[in-house]
């Protein structure tokens, strides 16, 4: 036993009282605990026991397949019910006629009519099938023996004994006596057995169907985690949706709403189901709520998709399998088959998969493309996987600018005619002075004779918004970038998309986080194949691929930056586009540099052999000022439309699409600028000779 350890202190100042005090100190942690009751240890146990996860999980294991008999028992006997009255006949009639669709009711209250009629002739039936069933007893038993005696005689004429006569008689009392026998023997034991299988039949139904409360489940489907999608999940999503008039529809159809759905089909890595939706609900009730119905199927906001299919009042629903869409897809043919080639008239190229797990291919001819997204989610490897597909055809150019320039698209040196690359305002106006060649080749093929065809000229600009940014002005005041009737750059590309399909002049851009400036709506509408990867906002969707597509379910802002790369939303007629939808989505293969070497190797191969242009060569620039004044010569004053004129025959380059507009630009602020002269604009020739003293004076002003 513990000692009690005791300390005495005297108080130091003595007090009236001659009689010490002395004070006990006794130190708690040395005295001996008390013993605890057996009882309260026994209650402790028991409860450490009972809420143990072992016990726990037994109880509720124990339970659940306990549950599984009850509610195996209770979906048997609805079937059994259904299938022996009209239940079902007036569910689905009461379904139909809260869904609006009276039609429908019609025929199902018709249908159970037809039913009971039946049933009520095969209860008539029995009446009268006890009599029938002793006529054709007796019939059929007398015709047995007889036939076995006729047998029997036979045998006993070829046998020439009377007693075979009985034989097949014999023979068959001895198999029934045997039949009997087996009874006997095996009566006992399936007696008893067979409520163990009855049972267990229940137990199997039970547990196929997941008929136990939530609680009862394991972890796996109470968490939700590769939860199949059946028709009760479903239904079970669309009803908690937060929609009041699908909710209560639901409740009022008699089979709970299974009569909205379609069959669910396995579609690529996920299921596909079309929802038919009950009179006064909307269709974008239902897509505007697309986070919360993928939380209800137990899936994340990117693994749902609901489009629009060409029945009215109708979802699709595609679902992913639990993590499907994060597992990469497989290498490009572009890469796995060298012998592969490419012909831009009839051939499509080869871009990724579906959400199906479908080849998506896409057909280049005669359309105009735009790719845009967010930096870094794959807009680059996109457009170049199809420039390397469209490379393999020898008889297609390239007219390539790349305003990024970190070689990205390096690898089509030799093989694209020209290759512009760096992102300054120097590269800007090269790659603008490139557009507005390729427009030159524009109209020149368009004065061909009639008949003339042309190779494909594939005018290729990665970083559009690069240009479309640009503040630099050129030497006539006119800007590089902007989207006004004043910029080159804008200019040049709307005037390949009004008429360079009709002569295989196609514009291909690409552009990072698209907004009214640094992508001009009339530029985004001029592409027929829209693509889009990951966006921040639907605004920003609906300038990437329009309204319609947008409308009908398209929803880039819904990828995940940096975890969807490579997922594209694509609007155009160069894809195969499900029926009754606007769009598609693309998970694209991912092409590396290397791979992208290789695949240009093989186009130069096909090739022989091309000079590629990594600067724009200018003509020789001209005084505009002293060429005016030497077209007009001696003569006093010039009409503007002869001014013009004869600066076309001096250098049809500089001057050759010059208009009355361009000759006033040079002129403002000269002193010189045209006026009117006997109701007709002129240039005067002393103001000229004017204009150009000053300008060389203030040459001279500067150079000293």
């Amino acid at each position: 036993m513990t000692e009690n350890v005791v300390s005495l202190h005297k108080n130091p100042e003595p007090t009236a009282d001659p009689a010490p005090v002395t004070t006990l100190t006794v130190v708690p942690d040395l005295v001996p605990a008390k013993p605890v009751p057996l009882w309260l240890r026994s209650g402790r146990a028991i409860r450490t026991a009972v809420t143990h996860d072992a016990t726990r999980t037994t109880a509720r294991t124990a339970a659940r397949h306990g549950l599984y008999v009850a509610g195996g028992a209770r979906i048997v006997a609805k079937r059994a019910w259904d299938g022996r009255t009209a239940a079902r006949y007036e569910r689905y009639m009461r379904t139909a006629e809260a869904a609006g669709n009276f039609e429908a009711a019609a025929e199902w209250e018709e249908r159970g009519q037809r039913f009971r009629d039946a049933r009520h002739r095969r209860r008539m039936d029995l009446l009268h099938s006890p009599l029938d069933a002793a006529k054709g007893a007796a019939v059929t038993t007398g015709m047995g023996i007889g036939g076995l005696v006729l047998i029997g005689v036979a045998m006993a004429i070829a046998t020439k004994d009377p007693t075979e006569v009985v034989t097949p008689l014999m023979a068959v009392i001895k198999f029934i006596n045997l039949m009997v026998t087996i009874v006997q023997v095996v009566w006992g034991p399936a007696v008893s057995l067979a409520p163990f299988l009855a049972l267990l039949a229940l137990w199997a139904v039970g547990s196929r169907q997941q008929a136990a409360p939530a609680w009862a489940l394991p972890d796996r489907v109470r968490n939700g985690e590769g939860e199949p999608i059946t028709p009760s999940i479903v239904v079970k999503a669309l009803r908690d949706l937060g929609v009041p008039a699908l909710r209560n529809a639901i409740k009022e159809m008699g089979d709970a709403g299974a009569s909205m759905l379609s069959p669910i089909v396995i579609a690529g890595c996920g299921v596909e189901v079309d929802v038919t939706l009950p009179s006064g609900v909307s269709t974008a009730e239902v897509q505007k709520r697309r986070r919360k119905l993928a939380e209800n199927l137990s899936r994340h906001e990117h693994e749902v998709f609901i489009t629009l299919p060409p029945a009215a009042r109708t979802v699709r629903l595609w679902v992913a399998d639990s993590g499907a869409l994060d597992e990469p897809i497989g290498p490009s043919p572009l890469v796995t088959d060298e012998t592969l080639t490419a012909d831009y008239a009839k051939g499509r190229a080869p871009w990724g998969q579906d959400l199906r797990g479908d080849a998506a291919a896409l057909s280049l001819y005669q359309r105009h493309l735009l790719i845009t997204g967010l930096s870094n989610q794959g807009k680059t490897v996109a457009l170049r996987s199809l420039a390397l597909w469209l490379s393999l055809d020898k008889s297609v150019q390239f007219l390539m600018g790349d305003l990024k320039g970190v070689g990205d698209w390096a690898m089509f040196e030799g093989l694209a005619q020209v290759l512009i690359q760096g992102p300054t305002d120097e590269h800007v106006i090269q790659v603008t002075e490139m557009v507005e060649g390729a427009v030159e080749e524009m109209n020149r093929r368009i004065q061909a004779p009639p008949g003339t065809t042309f190779p494909a000229l594939i005018v290729l600009v990665d970083e559009a918004q690069v240009a479309f940014m640009c503040p630099v002005k050129d030497e006539d005041g006119r800007y590089y970038g902007g989207a006004k009737a004043t910029s080159r750059y804008f200019m040049a590309v709307r005037k390949i998309h009004n008429q360079g399909r009709a002569v295989n002049v196609l514009m291909w851009q690409g552009t990072q986080d698209p907004t009214n400036e640094n992508l001009p709506k009339l530029v985004r509408e001029g592409a027929h194949t829209r693509a889009s990867l990951a966006l921040g906002t639907e605004s920003q969707a609906r300038m990437a691929l329009g309204d319609k597509a947008v409308d009908g379910g398209a929803a880039p802002n819904l990828l995940r930056p940096g975890l969807d790369q490579g997922t594209l939303v694509v609007a155009s007629s160069g894809i195969d586009i499900p029926k009754g939808q606007s769009s598609i989505t693309v998970r694209t293969h991912y092409v590396d540099d290397d791979a992208a070497e290789a695949i240009t190797d093989r186009a130069k191969a096909l090739r022989d052999g091309v000079t590629t242009l990594t600067v724009i060569e200018r003509g020789e620039e001209r005084d505009s000022l002293a060429d005016i004044a030497a077209v007009i010569g001696d003569a006093p004053r010039l009409r503007t439309q002869d001014v013009i004129k004869r600066l076309s025959a001096l250098d049809g380059d500089a001057y050759g699409d010059w208009s009355p507009g361009d000759l006033t630009r040079v002129l403002e602020g000269t002193g010189a600028e045209p006026y009117k002269s006997d109701g007709r604009m002129v240039v005067g020739r002393d103001q000229i000779t004017r204009a150009l003293a000053r300008c060389d004076e203030m040459d001279s002003a500067s150079g000293a």
